[in-house]
């Protein structure tokens, strides 16, 4: 299986954990190291991070009666691409 890579521009101040000593840049969502990394360290992060979307249409079709029987609709919901 091939990882899965995806470039995160919008970390949640607070929420990054980096496995190696970094500074985070809100911003652009780069890591700073203050020094290098010893060698074979591992260098990943944890974190949490916004994603900009938007409903992919301008209606919603919703039936209050299915909603007190815990149905939900459908809302489809759709990235934006930077």
């Amino acid at each position: 299986m091939m990882p899965y890579v995806r470039r995160i521009t919008r970390p949640v101040a607070g929420s990054v954990r980096p496995s190696v000593a970094a500074d985070i840049d809100l911003a652009t969502g780069m890591l700073t190291f203050a020094a290098p990394p010893p060698a074979g360290a591992v260098v990943a992060a944890g974190f949490a991070f916004d994603l900009p979307a938007r409903f992919d249409t301008d209606r919603l079709v919703i039936s209050l009666s299915a909603f007190e029987a815990g149905e939900i609709p459908s809302i489809p919901v759709v990235e934006i691409a930077e």
